[in-house]
């Protein structure tokens, strides 16, 4: 497909949406955008990979409103465990849409809106993560009515007994889109994601008992946003995401890769990680799936994801309608190799996070085809 100009990180799409359906602003100044690297793009479908026989699926109860690109956790509150969502886009999928909403749903009671989240405005590609049952909101990024966008560096600590928060240590380069995941019971790590103006290879590390941050071993690979991944017991893998593909008249050319990583965090310096490039998945690359490390499987599971690029509105930076995958697939750090788990009942995209109750994967919110914005919370069998 043609190369198009676009005027910033997340831009193009306003261009397009306007004519397509009068909506949503993108930005990323004088860049350009190439279609998704297809290294094993075509292989997707004739792997004869291990695959478990069956999955019980389910769509539970949902949401009390449609959203997309929330940042997800679980944890314990007085209802018992409950599902958390903070932030996000809203159907509408414009600037006006993105949100400070917050709903917590305990498993098999309906769900309620919390109090927003205590920021001065609504933001996207956030992420949460809980440690000892509290749940610390990283970063996201904000969207003016202009269509610029400003990556946020504010760590909020959230406490489901009392549904209080506490700010704490702001991330020292703000960044979203990022991988994130927990590590000892103590540590969050942030891999990559966007700052600003362009993506970064940092690996930030959030001391949650000393509200402190420190760096780790940069990310050795290219630089990416919307990747996917997670960690069991230090162990750590991502994969795909958008980076720079390269440049052409000046202009950087951003697209989908398919690249794949693992890394060991050292057992006595947290700062240290042993990375290490490793065999990409073969389902060709995807953008924003829901992920996380599953400690009793010993897997990293992903779920879902878009073929294509896009900011937030699931219209591609090339102007083509992004198509949500319902593929689960999982990185067996047993045996090192990747497997397909199973399917969704309904493909999505836009996440931010899978998580993990019982015996259960819970996808909540997301898009489906045509980029609608969903209220669904979809239960995958572990």
């Amino acid at each position: 497909m043609p190369l198009q100009n676009i005027t910033n990180r997340k831009f193009f799409t306003f261009i397009i949406a306007m004519l397509i359906w009068g909506c949503t602003g993108n930005t990323r100044i004088n860049e350009t955008i190439q279609p998704a690297e297809t290294q094993n793009q075509n292989q997707s479908q004739n792997q004869s990979l291990s695959q478990k026989q069956t999955a019980a699926l389910s769509i539970r109860p949902q949401l009390p409103s449609a959203i997309s690109n929330n940042a997800v956790a679980i944890a314990e509150s007085v209802e018992g465990q409950t599902l958390y969502s903070f932030l996000g886009l809203g159907a509408g999928k414009t600037y006006q849409d993105v949100q400070k909403t917050a709903f917590a749903c305990p498993i098999n009671k309906a769900c309620e809106q919390l109090d927003d989240v205590p920021v001065p405005q609504g933001r996207l590609a956030s992420v949460a993560v809980t440690i000892k049952n509290k749940i610390y909101l990283f970063g996201g990024y904000t969207v003016a009515p202009d269509g610029s966008e400003v990556s946020t560096p504010d760590v909020l600590a959230f406490d489901p007994k009392d549904k209080s928060w506490l700010p704490r240590a702001p991330m020292p380069t703000p960044v979203d889109d990022m991988v994130a995941f927990a590590h000892l019971d103590r540590y969050i790590y942030l891999v990559s994601g966007w700052h600003n103006d362009g993506n970064v290879s940092l690996t930030q590390v959030y001391d949650t008992q000393d509200n402190r941050w420190f760096q780790a071993t940069k990310f050795p690979g290219r630089s990416v946003f919307g990747h996917s991944g997670g960690s069991v017991n230090g162990h750590i893998v991502i994969t795909d995401g958008v980076s720079v593909l390269g440049v052409k008249e000046g202009r950087r050319q951003f697209g989908l890769i398919n690249d794949s990583w693992y890394g060991q965090i050292d057992e006595n310096d947290p700062a240290l990680i042993r990375w290490r490039k490793i065999k990409s998945h073969p389902f060709g690359p995807l953008y924003r799936m829901a992920a996380i490390g599953d400690e009793k499987n010993n897997h990293i599971v992903f779920a879902g994801g878009g073929d294509n690029a896009y900011n937030y509105n699931g219209i591609g930076y090339d102007g083509i309608l992004t198509k949500p995958s319902n593929l689960v697939f999982t990185f067996d750090l047993n045996t090192n190799t990747w497997k397909r788990l199973t399917k969704l009942p309904t493909p999505s995209m836009d996440h931010r996070g899978l998580l993990i109750a019982g015996d259960h994967y819970v996808v909540v919110g997301g898009m489906g085809e045509n980029a609608v914005v969903r209220r669904d919370i979809i239960k995958i069998d572990r």
